[in-house]
């Protein structure tokens, strides 16, 4: 199985983002599963900062997608650095030893970067981002 379904969840909101992941091999435990993800996503990153824009406009369809959002955008990109691989596997593996979000696999959460995983057609994949609240309570 090289591609997988990916839902983004945000603490206390109930928007979930779903993205497909198209991935070189079959990540056998929870580290190589968020190495491959964060691969995929550095490569897009990376390739929208390559790419060269001659025109940016928006289409009536993503101005009703962005204003949904509550910021409309042109995508012009002012910063052209690219992501650096290792580095940002190394900071979402930090990221979630530190409990900035969870993993679960079908539902079930996956906490051991060791944990293997197996995967099946049907596998839902949950990434949570975790909010921390501020100030303080009396």
């Amino acid at each position: 199985m090289n591609q997988l379904s990916l839902q983004l969840k945000r603490l206390g909101k109930k928007k979930v983002k779903t993205i497909d992941v198209v991935l070189d091999s079959t990540p056998k435990n929870l580290k190589q599963l968020i190495g491959a993800c964060v691969r995929h996503e550095v490569k897009k990153y990376n390739e929208k900062r390559e790419g060269d824009i001659v025109l940016s406009f928006l289409n009536a369809t993503e101005i009703q997608e962005q204003g949904e959002t509550g910021k409309i955008v042109f995508g012009d990109l002012a910063n052209k650095t690219l992501a650096a691989e290792e580095t940002a596997i190394e900071n979402a593996l930090l990221a979630h030893k530190d409990g900035l979000y969870l993993v679960f696999v079908d539902d079930h959460e996956i906490t051991d970067l060791e944990h293997p995983l197996n995967l099946t057609q049907k596998s839902v994949f949950t990434f949570m981002r975790m909010t921390f609240l501020s100030g303080a309570y009396w």
